[in-house]
């Protein structure tokens, strides 16, 4: 692809992004729209827009790359991530809505009457937020760089620029028209490219990645690290998926838990339709582009074209490029979204700034200031594969927010006590495990277990919940919460 083309396609991304979320700000007039669109969101205008943030760098570049890496193996990944929302859709979906709560710390709140809850779950409400966000900039000037052999900072500072505008703009309404465009351009960019490649696959002849490079499974035997990195994977994708802040305040803008329960099953499906995609891009990528799997897998996608067609192979290449720039782009403005939401929140009850900034001035502050710390850790991590970066984001959710939505929900003996041992010891455990591997990169089943630290760090959150609960005195007034939580609002 020429740099010419791609500096079209993402202009026009860009440019397309800001005159949708121009033209919905007409309608962002109060906190509410601000804060959950005024709770007005249609079923599958949210399960589009949900589409839009959750299929981030991760899904559209990182699947593939990874597949083009290490075969079948890695489909663990997007199984993964769309399980997660059967789970979602089973465990949390509708008494979330219902709790009536802006976001994660809200409820939280208001479950166990407990400011120090809310607190411990609004720093790590930034702290997934800032792990996500990292790989989405990582990923916009990774994809820049490769096209354009413009510096890698430059659509880091693109894609920062674009969501803090967007947020602090308009707000939710706002970024919900834009992550449901964004959601349908991915889907596009991926399927009209793939029609022509796989043409083109059949001309040749249809040649098969070789059965002896680890594409076939079953295989007879994984070996244990292998065994275990497959239930890590699975473990945080499935539980961190309910965990993660720009998903879960998704649910906070349906009109109620009926809407909340479809808005999930449409979800299903189109993560579905999606993740056939990026996996044929990296099939075909193991037999055209094997040599991309040392150094430059993440780019595997917006390489094939090229490689496969004599010609149109600029056009297709510019399409997937504006699919990748919407990727990034929408997955950041969630975040975005989701930790100014908590951030500005704290600014408005603690009145800091001497109360001169609350509501939307409030939000609008912490989107400014609050995507400056992932450009730094995006610095820091430039050599990690975008996918695997996106897992400490899954498995920090899942050792925190997952135990305090499962439990909160559903077992009425958890108290403040019990919540905040869960979330700061499943916490501590998960966040220091990207550090450890950035910072030592230890080898062996140490650096395994720190890489992947999902299998060990879930059970502990809950177990600290749990067993801290239990030495604890007995939670008052919770049948009342309970009736809320679990009374249909219609049949």
């Amino acid at each position: 692809m020429s740099a010419t083309a791609g500096l079209v396609a993402i202009t026009g991304v860009v440019l397309a992004t800001l005159t949708i979320g121009a033209l919905a700000m007409r309608w962002s007039r109060t906190t509410s729209d601000f804060y959950v669109a005024s709770r007005s969101v249609g079923p599958w205008l949210n399960a589009s827009a949900i589409g839009g943030e959750y299929l981030s760098a991760a899904s559209f570049l990182g699947v593939a790359g990874l597949v083009l890496v290490a075969g079948a193996d890695v489909l663990w990944y997007p199984i993964g991530w769309t399980t997660g929302y059967l789970l979602l859709l089973v465990v949390v979906a509708a008494p979330l809505r219902r709790s009536g709560a802006y976001t994660i710390p809200d409820f939280a709140g208001w479950r166990l009457r407990s400011d120090a809850v809310r607190h411990v779950s609004t720093i790590l409400v930034v702290a997934v937020g800032w792990l996500y966000l990292m790989p989405q900039f990582q990923g916009a000037g990774l994809t820049l760089r490769a096209v354009t052999g413009a510096p890698a900072w430059a659509g880091v500072v693109v894609v920062a620029a674009v969501v803090t505008t967007l947020v602090a703009s308009g707000g939710m309404r706002s970024i919900t028209f834009v992550q449901a465009f964004q959601y349908w351009l991915k889907l596009t960019a991926l399927l009209v490219p793939l029609v022509f490649l796989l043409i083109a696959w059949r001309g040749d002849g249809s040649p098969l990645p070789a059965a002896t490079d680890g594409w076939i499974v079953p295989e007879p035997d994984l070996g244990a690290e292998r065994l275990y990195t497959a239930y890590a994977v699975l473990t945080a994708t499935c539980l961190g998926t309910m965990g993660l802040p720009h998903v879960v305040v998704r649910f906070y803008t349906n009109r109620d838990g009926f809407s909340a329960r479809r808005t999930t099953l449409i979800v299903l499906g189109l993560l579905g339709a999606f993740y056939l995609l990026p996996t044929a891009y990296g099939a075909l990528g193991r037999v055209y582009a094997s040599d991309l799997a040392s150094d430059r897998a993440d780019t595997v996608i917006l390489e094939l074209p090229g490689r496969m067609l004599s010609s149109g192979a600029d056009a297709l290449g510019a399409l997937l490029l504006a699919g990748a720039f919407a990727a990034f782009l929408s997955t950041s403005s969630g975040l975005t979204m989701a930790i100014a939401g908590v951030v500005g929140q704290e600014i408005d009850r603690r009145r800091w700034f001497g109360g001169r900034l609350a509501g939307v001035a409030s939000v609008r502050v912490a989107a400014v200031t609050c995507v400056l710390p992932p450009l730094g850790l995006a610095l820091a991590a430039e050599n990690l594969p975008v996918a695997t970066s996106v897992t400490f984001a899954f498995a920090l959710a899942a050792s925190t927010f997952c135990p305090l939505l499962v439990l909160g929900i559903w077992w009425p003996r958890l108290t403040r006590q019990g919540a905040v041992a869960g979330l700061v010891g499943g916490g501590l455990a998960a966040g220091a495990a990207p550090l450890v591997t950035l910072g030592l990169d230890p080898d062996g089943w140490v650096g395994l277990l720190v890489a992947q630290p999902a299998l060990w760090t879930v059970p502990l959150g809950f177990t600290l919940m749990i067993g801290v609960s239990l030495l604890s005195p007995a939670p008052r007034e919770v049948d009342r919460l309970f009736a809320r939580l679990h009374t249909p609002e219609r049949t």
